[in-house]
Parts: C-alpha cells; sequence; structure tokens
C-alpha cells in the first residue's frame, strides 16, 4: 500500500514538470515572450534572497545590505559563485566581530 501511494505521488509531481518541457520545444513564442521568461528566474532569485540580505541581523539592516552590495560588485566582475557567496559571507562576519 505504502509503495503504491509513493508511485503515486512521483507521478503526481513528474507529469506536471514533463508537460511543459515537452510543449515549450513544440511551440514558438515571440521575442518579447522570450525575454520576460529569461527575466523570471532572476526575480524569483531576487525574491528569495533580498528578504534574507534584510534580515541578517535584525536590528542592524546594513549589515545586511553591505554583505548583498558585496555580493553584487563581486558577481559584477565575474567571479565564481562560490567565491562571491564566501565574499559576502566574510563581509557579514567581518562586520559583526
Amino acid at each position: 500500500m505504502i509503495l503504491m501511494i509513493i508511485i503515486g505521488m512521483a507521478l503526481v509531481t513528474i507529469i506536471p514538470r514533463f508537460i511543459p518541457a515537452y510543449i515549450v520545444d513544440k511551440v514558438h513564442f515571440p521575442d518579447w515572450v522570450n525575454r520576460w521568461l529569461n527575466a523570471i528566474p532572476y526575480a524569483a532569485l531576487g525574491a528569495l534572497i533580498f528578504p534574507g540580505v534584510m534580515s541578517v541581523i535584525p536590528d542592524k539592516p546594513i549589515i545586511g545590505i553591505l554583505g548583498g552590495m558585496t555580493a553584487v560588485l563581486l558577481a559584477f566582475f565575474g567571479l565564481n559563485i562560490i567565491l562571491v557567496v564566501l565574499g559576502a559571507i566574510t563581509t557579514v562576519f567581518l562586520l559583526t566581530w
């Protein structure tokens, strides 16, 4: 019984993931739709990261802002993502120490 539930849950989650991937290859969108769709990951990432930046230390949001600005600056210079994250963490650590 439990195995059937697991298989059912797997099917319910995998079907909605495969259908759009299959359809997107067949449909050609206008350029403005493609530009809009390409911006979604950046918008989602910003919406996920920004609240965390503001609440690193609840009574001192400037520390999170400086850490975020460090990450943006390091990313602007094209550093590896690991170095960007480590730079932001180091900045926050040094400002709280």
